[in-house]
């Protein structure tokens, strides 16, 4: 058998009808595949390579790193330097208030540690969510997913879970003392890019602080300059009590993180001992690359020109066929008239060299999230590539 058909009948499948395209490299903005064709990456592998595939410095650092050690202990236990360096480092960018890191392996596995964490330290059950809201799909994340569509073959799945409707009003009487946590996303992802008033978000700070309950942000996708800023909630004007990172953490690897207050995580270490444990969360080879992306996001002038970029998208991805555009940062999404046109339209592109997708909750959407790296000759190429991909279509449709 060829590779494609030990990938059908080996790996457990997500879907359907998987894109089934053997990609040989990654660099920069781009991939290849196993027939030399070259495809922009527009969406940075679901925003994990926002400075780009295969960086150099993230190359040297894992090399670096798994040359002097890999796995050597459970979480925790030893003192290993890329996880405490990296720690330092992201701290050093937040709120005094977020001042400790508890790597996970992933965004899920952050967004079960918070949800921990929240309980532990108010001593209450009910958690708020949101109708549209992607936290992961583990049991404790899917528990507040925002669709039954996802939740109801997994049911039971949390009791004391109620949703609301993202920037609504009425969940602002839903947070009182017996509530544990409030969790969403700065922005919301899987709905379309789809940004929330700050004066809805503010009152709900201000709602939290009033009955002592845990603001959950989760940055998963959000984070690491998407939107312009290096965290989102920096435009917004609050800061959360637990932070949920994931995606680019890693610079590539695996990695997610909660991060919170030391008071707060402390209550994870005693009644019961180990309250939350992870053999693999904070690999060192995973934090060297981490720190090693981050370092170089951060030294690069890209987020500043995460504005401009966005304007620039705006201006230009502009077709009879896009019914409506949403934005934040160089993250966006494109509406067409129903989810059949979208993925019509994501089949040709792809077949034109540019990788894109749809959104969880919004299937007639078209994502675009590219690494902030992308150079404006790049990003006009794929504007290009994107009104010609839609022109094909309609046409075929005519």
């Amino acid at each position: 058998m060829n590779l494609r058909q030990l990938f059908q009948q080996h790996l457990a499948p997500t879907s359907p009808a998987p894109m089934n395209i053997e990609m040989v490299k990654a660099s920069g903005i781009y991939m290849w595949d196993a027939d030399g064709k070259r495809y922009t990456d527009l969406i940075s592998g679901f925003s994990v390579a926002n400075i780009g595939h295969s960086h150099p410095s993230v190359i040297q650092a894992v090399q670096q790193q798994s040359a002097e050690y890999m796995h050597l202990m459970v979480y925790g236990e030893l003192i290993q330097t890329p996880s405490v360096q990296y720690a330092k480092e992201l701290t050093d960018t937040l709120p005094d208030s977020l001042n400790c890191v508890y790597f996970t392996n992933s965004g899920a596995e952050a967004t079960e540690g918070a949800m921990k964490l929240a309980k532990r330290v108010t001593g209450r059950t009910k958690i708020l969510a949101f109708d549209n809201a992607y936290h992961g799909s583990t049991q404790g994340a899917l528990s507040i997913i925002g669709d039954e569509y996802w939740r109801r073959a997994y049911r039971p799945l949390l009791p004391d879970v109620f949703h609301f409707p993202y920037g609504s009003e009425e969940v602002l009487a839903a947070i009182d003392s017996s509530t544990a946590c409030v969790i969403l996303e700065t922005v919301q992802a899987e709905s379309g890019i789809t940004a929330p008033s700050l004066l809805w978000l503010q009152k709900i700070r201000k709602k939290c602080d009033e009955h002592c309950v845990l603001l959950i942000l989760d940055e998963i996708q959000a984070g690491f300059g998407r939107t312009g800023t290096l965290w989102a909630f920096e435009q917004m004007g609050i800061v959360p009590d637990i932070l949920l990172l994931g995606k680019a953490l890693g610079g590539g690897m695996p990695l997610g993180a909660f991060i919170s207050s030391h008071s707060m995580m402390h209550t994870l270490s005693y009644q019961p001992v180990l309250g939350h444990i992870t053999t693999f969360g904070g690999h060192p080879v995973s934090c060297a690359a981490g720190r090693a992306a981050f370092q170089v996001l951060r030294e690069s002038n890209w987020i500043e020109q995460v504005k401009d970029k966005e304007a620039f998208l705006l201006k230009t991805l502009q077709h009879p066929a896009i019914l409506s555009v949403q934005s934040a940062g160089c993250w966006m999404s494109l509406q067409f008239a129903s989810a059949q046109l979208n993925q019509q339209i994501i089949h040709r592109c792809v077949a034109n060299g540019l990788i894109t997708d749809w959104f969880i909750f919004a299937a007639d959407r078209l994502r675009i999230a590219p690494p902030l790296c992308i150079s404006d000759a790049a990003l006009q190429e794929s504007c290009e590539l994107i009104i010609k991909s839609i022109e094909q279509v309609i046409g075929e449709n005519q």
